[in-house]
């Protein structure tokens, strides 16, 4: 099992800036306009060609909610119109055929994944129509071997609802919580009682989920320590497989809901990362291990064992154990990773009805990763999922010498070596138990997209 981590929160005060989560390297603000709708079918059909394909991975971004969580940063859009899910669907089922005519059909769908927005702002109905479409087109599994996840606010379904995402083929439940305190879920317009919560864990494992993971925000209005312990009292009691604790970056002048909280109302930075060190250590003592980057997971979960075993990953949807997947992403706003490109679909649902029924993937912007790309995404993967980097590795695959090639970014790591933070030898990194929870930090090094100007204060807070 990894070390345990230690919290140091006077280092972290010292080390806490803005940077990426590093869902992908080169990150979205690198994406261009000069990557267009032919370089993504080029990569599409390049793909094909590799002497054993490479499994896929789906992801749906359904985009609706019915009200407005006043901490929000998604692409959403906020409406109680239901019937503008049936406009929407008709054009993503025409993307599902565009892109599944792409792909060969041998290409097994290891991964799927829906997210928001609310997916489940759709009916049941809906809900078993576009999974009945993504399996004509697709080539997913009849048994129970994929991950197939789907983000549920628990305020949105019901015990049938479980059952019915369950006899499509979700086998992972992704519940938003963020905090069980009744000022706080006022001050964020998510009123949200633990028991509605506790009935839908209840019913995902009456139905034999495989995995239920929870989200929680700290840096909320009105958290303090007391109150924030109360929640995770709660929710450890309720023993979700996996725990997210996010910070609450407040950004109100990019993201139009937050104007809706009283900056005088959020906690200190000082009680943030009291909040943030009571959940760490509280966690870790209830048995969980500290995968990275805000994440928890028990010691039996997949993730945990990935990590262990030196499996797991990093995309779009945060850490996974797969690895060697093409990822494809429908839907408004969504970012596709195949084949050494990423391309991402425009934001705006009316230009995305009209590229599709123009016979147009929406594609809006993206990139083709050059060698440096795919060497430095590596390195980020290999540090942010498992703490340490071999050398060696590296040479063998680029016939290049590691501190070499990477002399200046080895010398940049130095105060963070002075610091302990990490190690450094002739043949490897091994960041330490106290930098794990900086290891956003250490990615940032090796980002050569960080050292333009003012680029850092486009990310939230790494803490």
């Amino acid at each position: 099992m990894p070390e345990k981590i230690q919290f140091n929160a006077e280092m972290i005060k010292r080390y806490d800036t803005s940077g990426p989560r590093y869902t992908s390297y080169p990150t979205a603000i690198a994406f261009t306009e000069k990557f267009t709708e032919d370089d993504y079918i080029q990569h599409a059909k390049n793909s094909n060609d590799d002497l054993i394909p490479s499994p896929l991975s789906l992801y749906f971004h359904i985009p609706f909610c019915d009200t407005v969580c006043f901490y929000c940063a998604c692409n959403k859009i906020v409406t109680k119109d239901y019937s503008k899910a049936d406009v929407y669907l008709k054009y993503l089922y025409k993307e599902i055929e565009m892109q599944a005519a792409l792909y060969d059909r041998d290409r097994r769908v290891e991964q799927l994944h829906f997210g928001g927005g609310t997916p489940t702002f759709l009916s049941d109905a809906q809900i078993e129509g576009l999974m009945e479409k993504i399996r004509r087109h697709f080539n997913l599994y009849l048994t129970d071997d994929g991950d197939y996840s789907i983000e549920i606010d628990p305020r949105s379904v019901n015990a049938k609802t479980i059952s019915v995402l369950r006899d499509v083929g979700f086998n992972r439940f992704s519940l938003g919580v963020q905090d069980v305190n009744d000022k706080v879920q006022k001050a964020v317009n998510r009123i949200q009682p633990i028991e509605e919560t506790k009935a839908i864990i209840d019913a995902c494992r009456d139905n034999d989920a495989r995995s239920i993971s929870i989200d929680l925000i700290y840096g909320l209005p009105f958290q303090t320590v007391e109150s924030f312990n109360q929640t995770l009292d709660e929710i450890i009691k309720l023993s979700p497989d996996r725990i997210s604790v996010f910070n609450y970056a407040h950004l109100p002048n990019r993201f139009k809901p937050q104007r809706r909280i009283n900056a005088e109302d959020l906690p200190t930075s000082e009680e943030k990362l009291e909040i943030l060190q009571l959940s760490v250590e509280k966690l870790i003592d209830h048995g969980y291990v500290y995968i990275g980057m805000d994440h928890f997971a028990k010691p039996d979960d997949e993730l945990a064992l990935a990590q262990e075993n030196g499996k797991l990953h990093r995309n779009f949807q945060g850490y996974t154990t797969h690895s060697d997947c093409d990822l494809i992403a429908m839907g408004v706003s969504s970012i596709s990773s195949v084949a050494g490109c990423y391309s991402q679909n425009t934001k705006n649902s009316d230009d995305y009805y009209k590229a599709i029924s123009a016979g147009h993937f929406p594609v809006v912007k993206g990139l083709t990763l050059d060698d440096d790309d795919l060497i430095r995404r590596r390195i980020i993967q290999q540090l942010a999922c498992h703490f340490s980097l071999d050398f060696e590795v590296f040479e063998t695959s680029y016939g290049f010498k590691f501190t070499d090639v990477f002399a200046r970014e080895l010398e940049m790591l130095q105060p963070m070596v002075a610091d302990k933070l990490l190690a450094i030898d002739d043949d490897r990194i091994q960041v330490s138990s106290s930098g794990r929870f900086l290891i956003r930090n250490i990615c940032m090094v090796f980002d050569v997209g960080l050292r333009k100007k003012d680029v850092k204060e486009r990310f939230s807070k790494v803490i």
